[in-house]
């Protein structure tokens, strides 16, 4: 019912000489709808969680996980994993850093950028708001897919984000 109210609603604002279909005649502009209904209402759900358990935003857990697998961290390297942009990056360093979560030190590489490392506080941190992360993901995605259907669905993902990153790169 939702990719119908979705497609009405896209219809009515766009029109029909927007209709978006692929070789194989599917509309895409519903299916584009419910992904990004998707993202947000599991960002929600799992932000939520984070904020209540660990008093974390997802804002920060997110850029913090990319610190903490990261050898020699730096800010482009955060912007480049998250897909966001290298000025919005650095201010969300600041504030993590600022927290006490994350600490900058001189490039021993290149002395115009830092590299970044949590601090002990931060690392503990994330190890609670991780086991939180995969919990809450297990109960939104896990329970109602099947592991087929989790595998599927993972690859689609990968496969669609590796297309988009090439077409970035060719424009």
């Amino acid at each position: 019912m939702a990719t119908i109210a979705s497609s009405v609603a896209y219809y009515a604002f766009h029109g029909m000489d927007t209709f978006v279909r692929l070789a194989g005649g599917h509309d895409l502009a519903p299916l584009f709808s419910d992904l990004i209904r998707l993202e947000t209402e599991l960002w929600d759900l799992v932000e939520a969680r984070l904020r209540r358990d660990h008093d974390l935003a997802l804002s920060w857990f997110e850029p913090m996980q990319v610190i903490d697998s990261t050898p020699g961290c730096r800010v482009i390297d955060i912007a480049e994993a998250l897909s966001i942009t290298i000025g919005g990056t650095s201010k969300l360093v600041d504030r993590i850093e600022h927290a006490g979560w994350c600490a900058r030190s001189p490039n021993p590489d290149d002395g115009r950028s830092s590299t970044i490392e949590l601090t002990r506080a931060g690392r503990r941190l994330l190890t609670a708001a991780q086991r939180t992360l995969i919990d809450e993901i297990g109960v939104r995605l896990g329970e109602p897919l099947s592991t087929s259907e989790l595998q599927r669905f993972a690859a689609t993902v990968r496969k669609l984000r590796a297309h988009l990153r090439e077409q970035r790169r060719s424009a």
